[in-house]
């Protein structure tokens, strides 16, 4: 049991030995992860563009369907579907202006 207490310390010590001289400032952390995440906001926006198109197309088409169905709510659901594009639209916009992008 003690050669075992012995093995695990070692282990332990060796694995943590590296970790000081691998650590970095606190704000080069910080600034490289800022640029990383902006880097990445064009495809984000992007990618929320494309799924209100997508979100429109659908919802174009259930429209549509309701309509030659001769539903008496078919106004109220493309209200819904009208307002989940531009609901998308708008907050990528909104972000894009928030953070200064």
């Amino acid at each position: 049991m003690k050669k075992w207490r012995v093995t695990c310390l070692g282990v332990l010590a060796a694995a943590f030995a590296g970790l000081p001289a691998r650590a970095q400032d606190g704000n080069t952390g910080i600034n490289q992860a800022n640029t990383m995440v902006r880097s990445y906001f064009d495809s984000g926006t992007n990618l929320m563009y494309a799924v209100g198109a997508i979100i429109g197309l659908i919802g174009a088409v259930r429209v549509y369907i309701k309509w030659s169905h001769g539903d008496p709510d078919t106004g109220r659901v493309a209200a819904q579907w009208f307002g989940a594009c531009i609901f998308l639209v708008v907050v990528a916009t909104v972000i894009r202006s928030f953070f200064g992008l």
